[in-house]
């Protein structure tokens, strides 16, 4: 059993230990941390590292400076969705598999989403139908500091993991070189039914 917090389009190291679990856990009541994965994720332009931000607002009534992530509502007055999947398009519509995967993928940015875990849960379930892996999920009731198989750190923008997975062709590597760890987007667009084998 390992312990995951959802994220959007997880970076690869999430991916990397969520194909080697054999029982997913999420956590559930954790408190909301910004500038995390929990509500963005990096993909490759053809200007380097972009990143995609879903603008998020707090649900709860009281004032109080400590936010469960479930509680975390999507702000709609934005179009991120539009925006989110322009970007995709135009950084990976002439790679390899972008085609491949597009039509389900579509879903994710025309669905209207009121929390952010639901639209964190939704691209989980299309990454592991996209690897053809069956990782079933369960979901945490109550915090615990300290948990066995703990990757909740996974879900923060500044722990980078130390062992990252082997470099494979990006987009504009050419340009910019080899950027680690960006979204599982990235990884799949290139390598395709491959990506199993990656991570």
């Amino acid at each position: 059993m390992s312990v995951f917090i959802p994220t959007y389009f997880s970076p690869i190291s999430q991916y990397s230990e969520i194909v080697k679990s054999d029982a997913i856990v999420f956590e559930m009541e954790d408190n909301f941390q910004k500038q995390s994965y929990r509500n963005r994720c990096y993909i490759f332009n053809s200007n380097g590292k972009q990143l995609l931000n879903i603008p998020v607002k707090d649900g709860s009534k009281e004032v109080s400076s400590r936010k469960k992530t479930k509680d975390m509502l999507v702000e709609n007055n934005v179009s991120w969705q539009d925006h989110h999947l322009k970007s995709l398009q135009t950084a990976y519509r002439t790679s390899p598999f972008y085609e491949f995967y597009e039509d389900d993928l579509l879903p994710i940015f025309t669905k209207k989403y009121k929390y952010l875990q639901d639209v964190n849960i939704d691209t989980f379930l299309f990454v592991t139908d996209a690897l053809q892996i069956n990782q079933d999920y369960s979901k945490t009731k109550e915090y615990h500091l300290e948990v066995n198989n703990d990757y909740r750190d996974l879900a923060s923008v500044k722990n980078q993991p130390e062992k990252l997975v082997g470099k494979y062709i990006q987009m504009f590597d050419d340009k910019h070189g080899f950027l680690p760890n960006l979204s599982i987007l990235d990884l799949l667009f290139m390598e395709g039914p491959n990506t199993i084998s990656y991570l």
